[in-house]
């Protein structure tokens, strides 16, 4: 049978298995195990073991549970409250303010948790009901909030930066940097979206706070946010300075992390630290065995020549670089409709990345597109995670209405994937003035 058409079969039958609500990982680990001993007969069995191993033998991997640690410390304590309230106060008095309070307090917690669902759920508890309180519609307070939350997939420290270094094996510390200045671009778009939609529609004041704040209110606050930020700014640093490696950065964090929130929230009872401890361990997992039976996966499809087929069909392609890139970027979109960022990133990047250098784009402005695009699968149906998240918190607002609320913010990052294209020094330019030209 022809290899592209056994893709064909592989993907159709991956969409039919994942959309009855089996588990992403076990869906992987099952098609591609089916296909392996129905081509490949029964022999395939003894490599599935120490292919799934593989997938999780990188010692690098060790990040991703600590960085997750660092971020249900903060989530799981009143420190993301303190940051949203410490936003309140400093930008009360800005046209819709409130808003921007919150995709502020999205933009920061997204980079100490590198989780999505995590940002919406921590800020969406306080902001959501705080900006209907205070006359602005469900729909803007919702889907506000549901977008901010897909920043936490492109701030650093990511995990699904870290996911896509991985498996296209690329620096990960120069992943980070740049997801630095288009992340600040489209906080900056979100931002400027709220600003110009709350002037529009005549609620602009109606994010002051009663009374307003006193200069020793707004300081007083700092020393609870403060220290979260200077955790996030010295794991950048010591990556970037080549001080340590991805994994022993993560993991001084995550103890910092703790460490803060065990001193200023006094969470001294070991339940709640027990709390923090087992979300991130599952968490964790999860992740972790979607990458294993990724590499499975990805295992099959090489092993069936159906890897080597789409990509040599792709380039013998004769079309404009630009028209091919369209093509990947539409592709990645239908995707994440589907799938969860990390399924996508561990099942696409391996086969794309080839074909985008030969093409002549950078690998790390792709990661950062592919990164963009997977955040407007997570505020778009049928999966749309965030979306869900956002409705568990207010289940008085129909999903539709956070849907039609975050609509705006999904044309912002195709504004984002716009300016990038346009501009791809955005994603290249810091990593190249920090740590010189990528090699290669």
């Amino acid at each position: 049978m022809d290899p592209i058409l056994i893709g064909a079969l592989i993907g159709a039958t991956t969409v039919v298995v994942l959309a009855l609500g089996v588990p992403v990982a076990f869906g992987l680990g099952i098609v591609a195990i089916a296909y392996l001993v129905w081509f490949d007969g029964w022999f395939s069995l003894s490599v599935i073991a120490e292919t799934f191993y593989a997938g999780i033998g990188d010692f690098t991997l060790v990040s991703i549970p600590m960085f997750i640690l660092m971020g249900a410390a903060v989530a799981s304590s009143p420190a993301g409250k303190d940051l949203y309230e410490a936003l309140d106060r400093w930008l009360y008095r800005v046209p819709g303010g409130l808003i921007i309070s919150n995709l502020g307090a999205c933009g920061i917690f997204a980079a100490l948790s590198g989780s999505s669902p995590a940002t919406c759920a921590a800020i969406g508890k306080m902001g959501i009901p705080e900006m209907r309180q205070r006359g602005y519609p469900a729909s803007l307070a919702t889907g506000s909030i549901a977008a901010g939350g897909t920043l936490g997939i492109l701030i650093p420290p990511s995990v699904t930066m870290i996911v896509y270094g991985i498996a296209t094996e690329t620096s990960i510390g120069r992943l980070f940097f740049a997801g630095l200045v288009p992340g600040a671009l489209l906080v900056t778009l979100f931002m400027a979206w709220s600003l110009f939609d709350a002037w529009r529609k005549g609620y602009a004041l109606t994010g002051l706070s009663a009374g307003g704040f006193t200069l020793w209110q707004k300081v007083s606050i700092l020393p609870k946010v403060l220290p979260f930020l200077l955790i996030i700014v010295g794991v950048l640093y010591v990556l970037y300075g080549g001080v340590a490696t991805p994994s022993e950065a993560a993991g001084v964090g995550a103890l910092f992390c703790l460490v803060l929130v065990v001193l200023i929230y006094r969470m001294w009872s070991v339940r709640r630290l027990w709390t923090v401890l087992s979300d991130a361990t599952r968490e964790s997992v999860m992740i972790l065995m979607i990458i294993a039976a990724s590499e499975l996966f990805s295992y099959a499809l090489s092993s069936l020549f159906v890897t080597q087929s789409i990509a040599h069909a792709i380039a013998d392609m004769e079309v404009n670089r630009w028209v091919l890139m369209a093509m990947i970027n539409l592709f990645l979109l239908v995707a994440g409709f589907f799938l969860p960022p990390v399924a996508v990133i561990l099942m696409t990047a391996p086969i794309l990345l080839p074909i985008i250098v030969g093409a002549g784009f950078d690998p790390y402005w792709f990661a950062v597109v592919l990164t963009i695009n997977m955040e407007i699968g997570l505020i778009t149906p049928p999966v749309g995670l965030n979306l869900y998240v956002i409705n568990g918190i207010t289940p008085d607002v129909r999903l539709p209405t956070i849907l039609w609320g975050a609509f705006p913010y999904v044309v912002c990052m195709a504004l984002a994937i716009v300016i990038l294209c346009v501009f791809p020094g955005l994603a290249t330019w810091l990593p190249d003035l920090l740590m010189g030209p990528a090699i290669g």
